[in-house]
């Protein structure tokens, strides 16, 4: 846990620099420089205090130690001077070993303010060379908070996640361990906390890194006390990173080193375009790639199976072929990858059912927000069990324990930790058929079945109804169900005169309100020939964008091609009735699973019209309606108390305020009142 003298002065040194470096990624790269040169320091003192002598600020460098900088004799541009070329000289520093000089490698100074640097170096005189788990925090939090900022946000995955993806892969010491694209060594750091965790002794709840970092209070901080020296020695050789940014592999080599890593293996690496390493291979990877490929575009080299430029598509190529037979992995995927139509896609999706995948679990689209609202799903392999079973493993997480705003505050109920208890009861249980709203397993061989291979959950999910008491019908047997038209171009047929008729479109439906009412545009007669005619009692329902939404229209209209309507042709039925079970979320799970495309999902037609509905007698519809209006009078009465009791705090801070009227508002008149007094 870090403790709060150690964030302080993390947060001192970020804002030192702040006025001379306003890039996050600098000011991570100036703190990182920062606390290796007074660690090597530090340990040369305890060498010295131990009767020995220094090792690495001796010879030509022992102008550069610490306490030289410090010397009341050495004004503030000496010291900047003395500073700036010993970090950009410490790479050819012979005393170093090869990890400190690929830290200091292309290292400079990137400000010439004497007076800055001096406070700068003061702060980080403060901090004390430890292998602490303190210190290895204090560089987690540094590195966090620098995500927090949009610059460097691209190389940062949220904590959570991380524990999350260790704790289902669940490797162990014996296990050589890769992440292919490794950024601050995020993965690795978690998979080898959760190793000490699965062998230390006060552990006896078998908690997983997840539930632990979890845990305000550490219930035991000897991590790994079963471990041997040499145990520990060969768990710290199994681990390996990747990265193509210098800058990134600098990172992860200190935030390795101060996590115990004295040797750590990142290489500067480009996964994707490199052969070098290509006979390496491991049996556990942890990824979450780049979902973006470069500006430059991808070259691949010849090796990949699946031809494509793509760097999702290659990367997940990469780590299923560089898996030992017995080997797992956890990857974090665009969600595209599990439905796109395009050939490479397709041969990935086979390559994985085929060999390698055994889970899909789908995360809430704001988990890397602020950065990106890319839907992700976490592709789960392991070699083994996907050869011992034909079942595919589902899961849909919608509450990860954070708000899915752009803040991404810590909320109750994550759905995390059952994600975790699944995936384990599936493991040792895969062949046990699992069918429920959250978690759902398919035989691999009817999507293999399926032409496009998809990989979508929600379109082999079935739809549980419920034992209803009665009948049964398909909404094609209730209606006439037909998709709406555009004349194109839109804008030749818009009119403004008395004969147009009216166009509605999604802006014209509010949402929470029943009906269509007004259009804000019309189109000439001649539109109609290429639309559809919709008549007061018909349903509408939304196609596309927010799908699946439906309206009652009040007037006569046309609608585009972004529209279904509901013309009843039943009698058993009533309007009201009708709109009740279109909205609700029985009937929304199954346009859900009739919902096609990525990004924006359309409403497949024929399966919408094999939606089924329970149909009462009319009387119950009626008795069903009437206590639902009530209902929503009273939530339409709640709604209102609140939003009077929000006018009357701001009238009551107005009043303070001096300020009249029915919301605050701190004019300049009352600012420049107070200033003055």
């Amino acid at each position: 846990m870090l403790d709060t003298q150690t964030k302080k002065r993390i947060d001192d040194c970020r804002d030192i620099l702040v006025g001379k470096l306003p890039d996050p990624k600098a000011q991570i790269e100036q703190i990182t420089i920062g606390l290796i040169y007074k660690f090597m320091d530090d340990m040369d003192k305890e060498a010295i205090e131990l009767g020995g002598s220094a090792k690495f600020f001796s010879g030509d460098y022992e102008k550069y130690a610490w306490d030289k900088l410090f010397d009341t004799k050495v004004t503030a541009a000496e010291m900047l001077r003395l500073y700036s070329d010993a970090i950009e000289s410490m790479e050819k520093n012979p005393n170093i070993p090869q990890l400190f000089r690929d830290i200091f490698n292309n290292a400079y100074l990137p400000y010439r303010d004497p007076e800055t640097l001096k406070l700068f170096l003061k702060t980080i005189g403060e901090f004390e060379y430890t292998h602490s788990e303190k210190l290895g925090d204090a560089f987690e939090y540094l590195l966090s908070v620098m995500g927090s900022q949009g610059d460097a946000g691209q190389f940062r995955t949220p904590r959570h996640v991380i524990d999350f993806l260790v704790a289902i892969i669940d490797p162990d010491k014996g296990e050589t361990i890769l992440d292919p694209a490794c950024g601050t060594a995020g993965f690795l750091i978690s998979a080898y906390k959760h190793i000490l965790l699965k062998h230390t002794k006060a552990n006896k709840e078998g908690l997983n890194i997840y539930e632990y970092n979890k845990l305000e209070k550490k219930p035991f901080n000897n991590l790994g006390d079963q471990l041997t020296p040499d145990d520990r020695k060969k768990l710290i050789q199994n681990f390996a990173g990747y990265d193509i940014s210098p800058d990134m592999v600098r990172l992860s080599l200190v935030n390795l080193y101060l996590h115990g890593f004295s040797d750590p293996h990142i290489n500067e690496y480009d996964t994707l375009s490199s052969e070098e390493r290509w006979n390496e291979n491991f049996d556990v990877v942890l990824a979450n790639p780049p979902f973006m490929s470069p500006k430059g575009g991808i070259r691949p080299h010849k090796k990949f199976t699946i031809n494509s430029n793509r760097s999702e598509v290659l990367f997940v190529d990469y780590i299923a072929e560089h898996l030992n037979p017995k080997g797992k992995a956890a990857i974090v995927v665009p969600e595209g990858i599990l439905f796109q139509n395009g050939n490479a896609y397709k041969d990935l999706r086979k390559l994985m059912l085929s060999n390698h995948l055994v889970s899909i679990m789908s995360l809430p689209s704001g988990v890397f927000n602020p950065y990106s609202g890319v839907k992700t799903s976490i592709l789960v392999f392991d070699n083994q069990l996907s050869k011992t079973t034909d079942n595919l493993l589902f899961v849909k997480i919608n509450n990860d324990g954070y708000s899915l705003g752009s803040q991404r505050t810590e909320i109750r109920d994550s759905e995390l930790p059952k994600a975790i208890a699944t995936y384990k009861n599936f493991k040792n249980n895969p062949d046990e058929l699992i069918q429920s709203e959250y978690a759902h397993t398919v035989n691999k061989k009817d999507i293999l079945e399926e032409g496009n291979l998809n990989l979508n959950g929600d379109k082999y999910k079935e739809i549980i109804l419920g034992q209803s008491e009665y009948p049964i019908f398909e909404l094609q047997e209730l209606f006439e169900i037909q998709r709406g038209g555009s004349p194109r171009p839109i804008k030749d047929f818009i009119t403004e005169a008395p004969d147009g008729i009216n166009w509605i479109k999604i802006g014209d439906a509010k949402e929470g309100t029943r009906y269509i009412t007004e259009t804000k545009e019309k189109i000439i007669p001649e539109g109609l020939k290429k639309s559809r005619l919709v008549n007061p009692g018909d349903f509408i329902l939304s196609n596309s964008m927010s799908f699946g939404r439906p309206y009652i229209s009040k007037i006569t209209g046309c609608i585009h091609d972004g529209w279904l309507v509901f013309k009843p042709k039943a009698e058993n039925i009533t309007t009201d009735y009708i709109f009740y079970i279109l909205s609700s979320q029985f009937v929304k799970d199954q346009f859900e699973k009739a919902a096609t495309g990525g990004v924006v999902k359309n409403l497949n037609i024929k399966l919408v019209k094999e939606v089924k509905i329970p149909v009462p007698p009319i009387e119950v519809q009626n008795r069903l309606v009437d206590n639902l209006e009530k209902i929503q009078v009273e939530i339409q009465n709640f709604e209102k108390k609140i939003e009077e009791s929000k006018n009357l705090i701001q009238d009551s801070i107005a009043e303070i305020w001096g300020v009249e009227g029915d919301s605050l508002s701190i004019a300049a008149e009352p600012v420049a009142k107070y200033a003055k007094s």
